[in-house]
């Protein structure tokens, strides 16, 4: 029949008017902004930047590698680099970003920047309330407006931030294990090289104590020093004189 499934849909549409009357779960809205709707885990809006401990700029996670502005598709990050480190939250030394604006007015949610980040230091957010009368000024988040503290990750991804956590602490193990035995095979090496440096003074004397003769056979006797003075002198040894003839008597 010849528009019989769009007489299906509008009696589906009915029946689902008239039940949102009598049954409240039958409701597909609510009274926003009054009612919310809690968003699910997977809903991502716009990036911003996870600090750990209590001061966002000293525990920002980002390092301004700026890996995420190179790879953002439409350009709407911008980084400066540091010129000298600041200590973050563990006290470390490390560079930081000068600069970190996102602009959400172009930003497209595609999340390629939290794909790329080695650090895990840029997320999703899923705050959607960001309407202002500012088309520019209002749209250019800083670092300071992108900064949330870990807690907050946790809160909207709970089971993303548990396992980033767990990632993080592996690694932070094997950092530690990996200094520990680099510290272990520097002081063995020094240590070597120590008591080889102490044992070689201890050969040598107790080489010339035990052979005693080579000091005595190696030193220059007087008839030598005598020797190498006459030779020093004139360069010819001395004749010996002749021997003189005896004479007979009684001769012519």
């Amino acid at each position: 029949m010849l528009g019989e499934g769009i007489l299906k849909g509008l009696a589906e549409t009915a029946k689902n008017f008239a039940g949102s009357f009598i049954s409240k779960e039958r409701l597909t809205t609510v009274e926003y902004p009054e009612e919310r709707i809690a968003p699910v885990e997977a809903a991502r809006v716009f990036p911003f930047l996870i600090y750990d401990g209590g001061d966002w700029e000293k525990g920002l996670r980002c390092v301004a590698c700026q890996i995420c502005e190179k790879e953002c598709p439409p350009k709407c990050i911008y980084i400066e680099k540091s010129k000298d480190k600041k200590p973050d939250f563990v006290g470390k030394p490390q560079i930081y970003p000068a600069k970190f604006d996102i602009d959400i007015s172009v930003c497209m949610s595609c999340q390629i920047c939290v794909e790329v980040c080695p650090f895990e230091a840029i997320k999703m957010d899923n705050e959607f309330e960001l309407a202002t009368d500012d088309r520019f000024g209002g749209l250019l988040l800083d670092r300071k407006q992108l900064a949330k503290p870990n807690e907050y990750y946790h809160k909207i991804h709970p089971t993303e931030a548990a396992a980033v956590d767990a990632k993080l602490a592996d690694e932070k193990v094997k950092v530690e294990a990996k200094a520990k035995a680099d510290a272990a095979a520097k002081a063995k090496a020094a240590a070597d090289a120590a008591a080889k440096a102490a044992a070689v003074p201890k050969a040598d004397s107790s080489k010339a104590t035990a052979d005693p003769s080579t000091a005595v056979a190696g030193a220059p006797s007087a008839q030598d020093d005598k020797l190498k003075g006459s030779s020093k002198s004139g360069g010819n040894t001395p004749e010996p004189a002749p021997k003189a003839t005896p004479k007979t008597e009684g001769g012519d």
